[in-house]
């Protein structure tokens, strides 16, 4: 039986522009600089004080009112996840256990989620809470460390396993299906809408939510990024152009908090319930760099081979590519060694295929990362629109993308969507646009 086709019908986005696809497009056509001085807490002590903060946002408005209590348990990350899921099912029209007074839509044992997510940091109000009895004379006690754990809520750790970016969304929705969770760093997102999508090739499915989400602005997110040398500190004064992705006036990076998450489901019942389809997924690869080990050396995780991989998974050739959405942290050495990875995988293809990158717009978004540069892809086909890439002036030295600081119209059949993590993984999609 040949596989089913995969069409994606719904996307949820929530970063520094906003909440929602259309926000999230408006505002990457526009070129708007989204990063600002952090406010939710003092960034004073850091030499980097910018990044793409969510402000004025609850996940309180995205669950039911008999949910509401949940969002006390849950980190930012999860929050932002669970905004992105209800607005990427109510973008593809899919009925799910969220809504109080519809049945769902779909057999829920048919629906699935896999969600990207990451580290989640700790706050450190709480952590403090549970320092203070474990200090004798000034200095900690490991000994005491366990009784000063007892001054955290019962629900504590709750807030911060990874999986429970995924636990959440399925408890909501009501997906009973196949459910996972993938902790690779930025490719996490990519890594799983291919991983969801093989449910649905395979009929283990008939739908699923899949994507990524994170926020790193918290003092130890933001201290281990320092500590990595990764943050731009040249650019406090003009925060919105703090983020140059591949530009020669690339500094570093700042980070974002967000996620994006698409709903995919097989393309027979899309088409049959007359959903608008933004686009198909097509193909998918993986790779990794064993030198990323050593995370104080830039590597773009064999981004070549995933890219390579992905073409090969869809059936197409570099020739085919109208569009490129790459990682681009603002990493001078990690953007030069992306911009080798592509063009080790295009040749003197890539001049000609126009690239846009969005980590300049909304921060650099750590596992939320390419779950939001896959729907960027995926409303580029759908418009017909290149969005892009803010702050980007002057191609750095060794950069063949073809990236542009202004919107373009373009033909675009197929997109590839390209990421790596610190770590030396990474993965691409191969994206379609929808013809019958």
């Amino acid at each position: 039986m040949p596989e089913r086709r995969v069409a994606i019908t719904g996307i949820g986005v929530v970063t520094a522009a906003g909440a929602g696809p259309e926000d999230f497009s408006r505002a990457l056509l526009e070129g708007r600089q989204c990063v600002r001085r952090i406010k939710c807490f003092d960034p004073g002590g850091f030499g980097c004080r910018a990044a793409g903060q969510i402000e004025g946002f609850s996940a309180r408005k995205f669950v039911p009112k008999n949910y509401r209590k949940a969002v006390k348990v849950m980190a930012r990350d999860i929050e932002v996840a669970v905004a992105a899921a209800d607005l990427a099912f109510k973008d593809a029209g899919i009925v799910t256990r969220a809504a109080d007074d519809r049945e769902m839509s779909i057999a829920p044992e048919r629906l699935g989620c896999n969600i990207g997510a990451g580290l989640i940091c700790c706050e450190l109000d709480e952590l403090g809470q549970a320092a203070i009895t474990s200090v004798t004379d000034g200095r900690f006690d490991l000994h005491k460390w366990g009784t000063g754990m007892e001054n955290l809520t019962p629900l504590w750790l709750l807030k911060y396993l990874p999986n429970v970016l995924s636990c959440h969304v399925t408890i909501i929705h009501g997906t009973e299906g196949p459910s996972n969770c993938i902790t690779c760093g930025a490719p996490s997102g990519l890594l799983s809408v291919a991983e969801g999508a093989r449910w649905i090739q395979r009929n283990a499915a008939d739908a699923v939510i899949a994507g990524g989400a994170e926020s790193k602005l918290t003092q130890l997110g933001m201290l281990r990024q320092s500590l990595l040398g990764r943050l731009c500190t040249e650019s406090n004064d003009d925060p919105g152009s703090a983020c140059r992705p591949f530009d020669a006036a690339h500094r570093g990076t700042v980070l974002g908090e967000g996620g994006g998450l698409v709903v995919m489901e097989d393309m027979d019942r899309a088409v049959g319930r007359g959903a608008r389809i933004h686009a198909e997924f097509v193909g998918a690869g993986a790779a990794c760099d064993p030198r990323g080990i050593e995370v104080t050396r830039a590597t773009a995780g064999g981004l070549e081979l995933a890219v390579a991989a992905a073409m090969d998974d869809a059936g197409i050739s570099p020739g085919d590519i109208g569009l490129i959405v790459a990682n681009g942290t603002g990493v001078p050495d990690e953007d030069r060694r992306e911009a080798r990875a592509w063009a080790q995988a295009f040749g003197d293809a890539l001049g000609e295929i126009p690239a846009t990158a969005v980590t300049g717009a909304f921060g650099l978004l750590m596992a939320g990362q390419t779950g939001v540069m896959l729907a960027a892809g995926a409303l580029a086909i759908r418009d017909q629109v290149v969005p892009p890439t803010v702050n980007f002036e002057a191609p750095d030295d060794g950069c063949g993308l073809n990236l542009s600081a202004e919107a373009r119209k373009a033909d675009i059949r197929y997109a590839v969507v390209g990421g790596f993590s610190v770590g030396g993984q990474s993965a691409a999609c191969i994206l379609k646009r929808y013809e019958p």
